[in-house]
């Protein structure tokens, strides 16, 4: 186990991190045991009864989450003609279409986040291999290849999440930061976790969420309990 250095050590002094606690005891803990000096981000991550190995088990989708990530994402909209001016008035920060691949190609990488209309794909296609390993490929999957690409780009400014189940079965997500406080970080936290709930597959078997915990950049992950949670997202509904 790699040694912990003296900050981290003071910050969970007294803190019991082997038991799972209500989702205000554990965001107490979280707000508690930051250590950084920066405004750190809030994760969760999610271990979930699936096999990802089936893809009727593949767990993939986003979220909106009431407010926002903390994070400013830059984005840039695949698109042409009049789609290019609509993606600049909903805030994107770059559009275009042929002139952006070879931009990309060169090695220009100084964005977030992509979007495409359908008929930029074939475009797109060619930078694949940039742009795929890296998370940023537009994905119709995830809503980002579309001719709406007003409402997508609003969206992504908003605060708007994408997530995928990894290989050991555990979702992985930001849903804020640290100065949200409690209340906006458990709105977040609910928002997610309904999400998730509402993608179970039909096919997987026995206890969906398996755990749960949420850490700061720096701080220790804090067990949050999956009954405490599920009647949060019950309430709120």
């Amino acid at each position: 186990m790699a040694k912990r250095g003296k900050k981290y050590r003071k910050a969970i002094e007294g803190i019991d991190l082997t038991q799972p606690c209500t989702l205000a005891g554990s965001l107490e803990i979280v707000l508690k045991s930051k250590i950084g000096k920066f405004d750190e981000s809030v994760d969760i991550a999610v271990r979930l009864g699936v096999d990802p190995r089936h893809a009727d088990q593949m767990v993939r989708s986003t979220v909106v989450l009431p407010n926002g990530t903390g994070k400013s994402e830059r984005v840039l909209v695949f698109a042409k003609g009049e789609k290019v001016q609509e993606a600049l008035d909903a805030g994107a920060d770059y559009a275009g279409s042929d002139e952006y691949v070879e931009k990309i190609k060169e090695g220009w990488l100084d964005f977030d986040k992509t979007v495409a209309t359908p008929d930029m794909m074939g475009s797109v296609g060619k930078i694949g291999r940039v742009l795929g390993p890296r998370g940023m490929m537009p994905n119709a999957k995830l809503g980002t290849v579309t001719f709406d690409v007003g409402r997508v780009v609003n969206e992504i400014k908003a605060g708007k999440v994408d997530f995928k189940v990894d290989k050991s079965g555990i979702v992985h997500a930001i849903v804020g930061k640290v100065s949200f406080g409690m209340d906006k970080l458990q709105e977040n936290i609910i928002a997610f976790i309904d999400k998730i709930i509402q993608l179970k597959p039909s096919s997987a078997k026995g206890v969906y969420l398996k755990g749960i915990s949420i850490s700061s950049t720096m701080g220790p992950g804090v067990k949050v309990d999956p009954v405490d949670l599920r009647t949060l997202v019950k309430q709120a509904a």
